[in-house]
């Protein structure tokens, strides 16, 4: 479906709310660059659609370095730093080294925005609009997307290491893990089904199909013909066998199958209290999409430097 999808990003905005406050006072809002950038969301727009236009999967990659920077010390850019003379970024920690991927995509669209209004628009912004628009390219709703948030100006491996879930978890963790976020079962069950679109390596899912009693056997057994107990590290495997390029609830009903990919997955169906939404989600794509859709916004709003702490950096890649 993804790659018969229009490209034209159907600019429906489905969701609203108030201004969010950032780490320093100032306001978020959908018009923050009304006057000083009103081409922000067409600029991100066209450059999303063509990176999607040549690979599908780069809607995944840009929706999870969305993910990923916001959980390490808010939605602030730091995920795109380089290492530095001060600094370990966080693109060589273990939940995203050799893994996230999109780095050249921001680029693309970080260099777009400098020409139409140099200085302006940060990338932590572009990070939360190309999620938004990724997700709607392959399928998903729309929601609007606040914007004013700063670039951090430095980054940390170990907040990385420390903070980004890992697909080996047990529920209790992974609910802990979003807690520590501000976000709720409901926001994590929902955030979990954009696994509904990407890959994922051999190594975050061997333990799972080897050792995990809560799957599929059938399924198990043919993963593992493919991912060895050991070695094949890097072989990938769509973590959606059914669509893996389109934004659907079908991953919430290959969980209901045991047939989810990552134990994380799985776990949200393991006879807890998030039961009841992987079933509410896979018998209702538009209650699934309503609450992503919420989900995401709350993410975007973790902890973003905001008025004049913060800077916009020229480059996403160091600090100015």
């Amino acid at each position: 479906m993804a790659e018969a999808c229009s490209l034209l990003l159907l600019l429906v905005f489905v969701l609203s709310g108030a201004p969010v406050e950032g780490r320093h006072g100032s306001k978020l809002s959908q018009n923050y660059y009304k006057s000083t950038c009103p081409e922000v969301f067409s600029i991100v727009q066209a450059e999303v659609e063509a990176a999607l236009n040549k690979e599908p999967r780069m809607g995944a990659s840009l929706l999870r370095l969305h993910f990923h920077d916001c959980f390490v010390n808010g939605c602030d850019g730091s995920i795109l730093l380089d290492d530095n003379a001060t600094f370990i970024g966080e693109k060589t920690a273990p939940p995203n080294v050799n893994s996230t991927r999109g780095f050249n995509v921001v680029d693309d669209i970080k260099a777009r925005l400098e020409d139409a209004c140099p200085g302006v628009v940060s990338c932590a912004d572009i990070l939360a609009i190309a999620a938004r628009d990724s997700t709607v390219i392959l399928g998903g709703h729309s929601w609007k997307v606040k914007l004013g948030r700063k670039d951090a100006t430095t980054a940390s491996n170990g907040a990385a290491t420390e903070f980004i879930p890992r697909p080996n978890l047990n529920i209790s963790a992974l609910v802990s893990s979003f807690d520590a976020q501000g976000l709720s079962l409901k926001d994590l069950v929902a955030l979990s089904g954009a696994h509904t679109i990407g890959l994922a390596k051999c190594e975050t899912f061997r333990a799972h199909i080897h050792n995990d009693s809560n799957i599929d056997p059938t399924f198990a057994k043919s993963l593992q013909r493919k991912c060895p107990r050991a070695g094949k590290d890097n072989i990938h495997q769509q973590l959606d066998l059914q669509t893996p390029t389109s934004f659907d609830n079908s991953y919430f009903k290959n969980l209901l199958k045991k047939k989810g990919l990552l134990r994380s997955d799985q776990e949200l169906f393991s006879g807890t209290s998030a039961d009841s939404l992987v079933k509410k989600y896979a018998a209702d794509s538009s209650e699934f999409f309503k609450h992503f859709s919420k989900s995401m916004i709350k993410l975007g709003n973790i902890k973003p430097i905001t008025g004049s702490s913060g800077k916009i950096r020229i480059n996403c890649r160091k600090v100015n």
